[in-house]
């Protein structure tokens, strides 16, 4: 579809309709309560590089600012809009999440790029192996997944917004965790994605594809 800069007032976000990082942004705007005006687009879409040189989703829009960095994205989001604030206001308990999230990008999304985004082209044992590397990294971290409700603490963060999409996308990845040995991820994925900014956060085709994973 045709992109072009649009004309309402406020947050226009460009989204892919099923992507992990695309959906890290719509369940920030859905927990923070933050309306917006959302433009589905596919990354090949021509039209998409007039605004972003890097063809990258999501991309955000208001007034005269243009970013297309999910990270970047959500940490602005939540400076800019102060209600059902996300990210730890102390220094160092922000640098913390700044580098788990650095990690998850660096570690566990560029994983589920090669097996989301690229398997048309995927060989079967570039696919086994991306699936072994990132089930054995999981299962090395379940326990931080003990001892809070939430990822490493008591209340829900930006770091739980980061996760829970990548998390519902597991199967569609062939990524299968053992049932009794991944169970406090199991709770948690149960935990995060029965609240109702996530479910809201969720377009159809990804309501579709995932139905037996959440609360409609």
């Amino acid at each position: 579809m045709p992109v072009e800069n649009p004309s309402v007032q406020g947050i226009t976000l460009y989204s892919h309709a099923d992507d992990f990082r695309s959906h890290w942004i719509r369940f920030l705007l859905a927990e923070k309560q933050i309306k917006y005006h959302p433009v589905f687009v596919d990354y090949e879409d021509e039209d998409l590089a007039s605004l972003n040189p890097y063809n990258q989703l999501p991309m955000l829009l208001e007034n005269n600012l243009k970013l297309f960095s999910a990270s970047i994205i959500a940490e602005y989001i939540d400076d800019r809009y102060r209600q059902n604030k996300l990210y730890a206001d102390s220094p160092a308990a922000r640098a913390e999440q700044r580098q788990y999230i650095w990690r998850f990008e660096n570690d566990w999304f560029k994983l589920a790029d090669i097996m989301l985004r690229h398997s048309d082209t995927l060989q079967p044992e570039q696919q086994q192996k991306a699936q072994k590397e990132l089930r054995n990294t999981l299962l090395s971290l379940v326990p931080l997944f003990q001892h809070f409700p939430y990822f490493m603490s008591e209340t829900f963060s930006i770091l739980d917004c980061m996760l829970a999409p990548m998390f519902i996308r597991l199967s569609l990845m062939g990524v299968e965790l053992p049932k009794t040995s991944s169970r406090p991820i199991t709770l948690y994925c149960n935990r995060v994605f029965s609240r109702p900014a996530f479910v809201k956060s969720m377009t159809a085709q990804e309501k579709s594809r995932y139905s037996n994973l959440i609360n409609l």
